[in-house]
């Protein structure tokens, strides 16, 4: 059997602001679309599902995000993840600036959780919260091979 990565879904309290913290990172968005009906229905398991979506892809071409709003039933508030809870934990990226990133985030509002660390001499690296509470992972490598 084959297998590869196809996306990463995250569902969003607000599209257009999840979309422009992701653009604004450098992802591009491929296609949005609204999406409803029993084929909906039976995919993601919800009667009634009605969501608007974007997929959004990294510049190498070899990440997808898949961000949606619940329309209806309506999203659900939960507390913002902690790092060490069980289960979806964060979204990671490389960057070729964590500066320059994390100066993007701040114009959306979103600070790292602590602080910049670096691992060793291999990453320069933080936890961002992002838009709808999303943990993000911003990671500069140092090391260039």
């Amino acid at each position: 059997m084959t297998i590869t990565m196809e996306n990463v879904g995250i569902a969003v309290r607000d599209l257009e602001e999840a979309i422009a913290f992701f653009t604004d990172l450098g992802l591009t968005v491929l296609g949005r679309d609204t999406i409803s009906g029993d084929w909906a229905d039976t995919a993601v398991g919800l009667d009634g599902n009605h969501a608007r979506i974007a997929m959004l892809q990294t510049p190498d071409g070899n990440g997808r995000l898949e961000l949606f709003e619940y329309l209806h039933p309506d999203g659900i508030e939960t507390p913002p993840t902690q790092p060490n809870e069980i289960g979806m934990h964060r979204v990671a990226f490389s960057v070729d600036d964590i500066d320059d990133a994390l100066q993007i985030a701040a114009k959306h509002g979103c600070r790292p959780l602590r602080g910049v660390a670096t691992y060793g001499d291999v990453y320069k690296l933080t936890y961002v919260r992002g838009p709808s509470g999303i943990i993000v992972m911003l990671a500069e490598e140092l090391r260039q091979s």
